[in-house]
């Protein structure tokens, strides 16, 4: 099971596609770090906000979570690099997911604070001078951003980073509901393109990422999920206020829910064996909003790996023999999840 902390809703940036600065947590109402003591073991945890990095308490919550996981991967703007890099320091095996969403007056522009990429990629490049081996860019991709994703994926790849992707989506949690790709064939190219240069590297990883990256051309044309969502069984979020939520992708208008508050439990698995989570599971597998963001696709790509490797072989193997990969083909996999709760 993975975990995603989101620890403020907090933010320095300003970004057009999300509204999460515009509706702050107070300092007093975000949970204390004493309260993950409650959490299961897990695969891995995502820190993330708002901005992560704007609480005075983060080292505390890394603390805690270390005991939880063996993998910590923090989302953020980069934008406090000083506080990034000295958690960094004392804690080399935690990794770093840099948000920069294009070169350098593309990403101003959408994430509305001057000299933003030069502070995210500054921050890169001293983890990467101090050795730190977890760490990449972020982008999500919006209208007019999706050719300086393949730029940041060249200077990715020149770094030896990671490089996630994603589309902007509509849900509570970014408070927007007009987030609506116009230039879909332009963006979809740009995919496709970033899926060839994927299917090329000598990286199994990358192979993988080009099965996640057709999952979002899919979506960007309102395609039902390639895999099933199995967000609240296979995956969690933690809120500031210490709600257990499926994921975050929900909006109002079609449903929202929550499993319990860990405040208001002796344990994690008082919420998550509760009949109100059962109640939230059927919700999922009824949820008409066919998302593709990472934090519910990883665990159901590693869960069901043996659908995904029959592309990643076929795929692999096309390109090494001249041909592409045919992204207008979308493989659909329908899995019976009705034993996974």
């Amino acid at each position: 099971m993975d975990g995603s902390i989101i620890v403020t809703y907090r933010c320095p940036m300003q970004c057009k596609m999300c509204n999460i600065w515009n509706n702050p947590t107070k300092v007093s109402e975000e949970f204390e770090p004493e309260l993950l003591l409650k959490l299961p073991k897990m695969r891995s945890v995502n820190i993330t906000g708002g901005e992560p990095f704007v609480r005075d308490d983060i080292e505390e919550i890394v603390k805690i979570l270390r005991k939880k996981t063996k993998r910590i991967v923090f989302s953020t703007s980069g934008y406090f690099s000083e506080r990034i890099i000295n958690i960094a320091r004392k804690y080399p095996d935690v990794g770093y997911r840099i948000s920069i969403e294009g070169l350098s007056t593309k990403n101003d522009e959408l994430r509305g604070r001057q000299g933003g990429f030069d502070k995210g990629l500054h921050t890169l490049l001293e983890l990467r001078r101090m050795g730190i081996k977890d760490i990449g860019f972020g982008i999500t991709v919006s209208n007019n951003n999706s050719k300086d994703m393949l730029d940041l994926y060249e200077l990715n790849n020149n770094l030896k980073m990671e490089f996630a992707t994603a589309s902007f989506h509509n849900s509570f949690y970014f408070h927007k509901y007009d987030n609506i790709i116009t230039n879909i064939d332009e963006v979809c190219e740009n995919f496709d393109e970033l899926i060839q240069r994927l299917m090329k590297e000598n990286n199994p990883k990358s192979w993988f990422r080009a099965f996640f990256n057709l999952g979002l051309i899919n979506y960007i044309h309102g395609g039902r999920r390639i895999l099933p969502c199995e967000a609240g069984t296979e995956n969690f979020f933690v809120d500031p206020y210490g709600n257990i939520l499926p994921c975050n992708g929900m909006e109002e208008s079609c449903w929202f829910d929550v499993m319990g508050n860990l405040n208001e439990v002796n344990s994690f698995e008082d919420v998550w064996y509760s009949k109100k989570a059962a109640q939230i599971r059927d919700k999922v597998a009824n949820c008409p909003k066919n998302c593709w963001m990472i934090g519910s696709v990883a665990p159901v790509m590693k869960k069901h790996i043996k659908y995904v490797v029959p592309w990643v072989i076929k795929n692999k193997i096309n390109v090494m023999c001249g041909k592409r990969v045919d992204t207008s083909c979308i493989p659909f996999y329908d899995i019976d999840n009705s034993t996974k709760r």
